[in-house]
C-alpha cells in the first residue's frame, strides 16, 4: 500500500476496490461466455465483445476490463485526501494518461469519443469515491449509508453511474461498428450490473 503504515483512509481504499472487484467479478459470472482478449481490454470498458468468437472465457479479463475507470479514479481520489492534491489537477493527470493511451492505438480501436465518455465517468466516479472515503464505517455497506444518507440518495448516484457506463459502450460500439452479438453481450452486462447494484442497494439500506 502507499506508505510505510496503512492509515484508516487506506483501510477505506481497500474496502472500496475490493467492493468494485467483487461486483465486477459477480457481473461475470451472470454473463455465458467470457472471452480473452487483447491489452485494450484494459481501457476500454466492454471492448472484448469484438473478439467474442475469438477467445475463451476469462473472469479475471473482464474484471480489469470493467476496473479500468474505477480504479483510475479511486486512485485519484486517494491522492487528493491523502497527498492534498487538488481535483483538477488529479482530472488533469488522468485525462493526459488517456490521451497517451489513445496516441498510442494503432489499431484505431480507442477512440476520442470514447475517451471523453469515460472521463465524463471518471468525474462522477470520482465524487463518489472522494464521498466514501470521507464518510465514517469500517464496512462497505457503512460507507455508503453514512455518504449518501437515503437509499434515494444513492439509486440517484447509481443511475447516473449506469447513464455514463452506457455512454462509454456506445461509443465503442460506434467505433468499432455495431453487431447483434456486440449488441446482445453489452445489453446482459448492463443489465447483470443494474440488477446486482440494485439488490445490494436495497440490502445496504434494509
Amino acid at each position: 500500500m502507499r506508505g510505510i503504515l496503512p492509515t484508516f483512509v487506506d483501510t477505506k481504499y481497500n474496502i472500496i476496490r475490493s467492493e468494485e472487484r467483487r461486483l465486477a467479478k459477480a457481473v461475470a459470472k451472470k454473463i455465458a461466455k467470457m472471452p480473452e482478449i487483447t491489452v485494450w481490454a484494459f481501457m476500454i470498458p466492454f471492448i472484448f465483445v469484438f473478439s467474442f468468437l475469438k477467445y475463451k472465457r476469462t473472469s479475471e479479463t473482464f474484471a480489469l476490463n470493467f476496473l479500468f475507470t474505477k480504479r483510475l479514479a479511486l486512485d485519484a481520489a486517494l491522492d487528493i485526501i491523502k497527498k492534498g492534491l487538488q481535483r483538477q489537477d488529479v482530472v488533469v493527470r488522468i485525462n493526459d494518461k488517456t490521451r497517451d493511451i489513445l496516441a498510442s492505438d494503432t489499431q484505431g480501436v480507442y477512440s476520442e469519443k470514447i475517451r471523453m465518455k469515460q472521463m465524463n465517468e471518471i468525474n462522477l466516479l470520482l465524487d463518489h469515491y472522494l464521498k466514501l472515503l470521507e464518510a465514517e464505517g469500517k464496512k462497505y455497506g457503512s460507507l455508503i449509508k453514512n455518504a449518501y444518507q437515503t437509499q434515494d440518495n444513492y439509486r440517484t448516484f447509481l443511475q447516473q453511474l449506469t447513464a455514463a457506463e452506457k455512454a462509454v459502450n456506445q461509443a465503442a460500439l460506434q467505433t468499432v461498428g455495431k453487431s447483434e452479438t456486440a449488441h446482445e453481450i453489452i445489453s446482459e452486462m448492463e443489465n447483470a450490473t443494474e440488477s446486482i447494484r440494485t439488490e445490494e442497494a436495497k440490502i445496504i439500506f434494509s
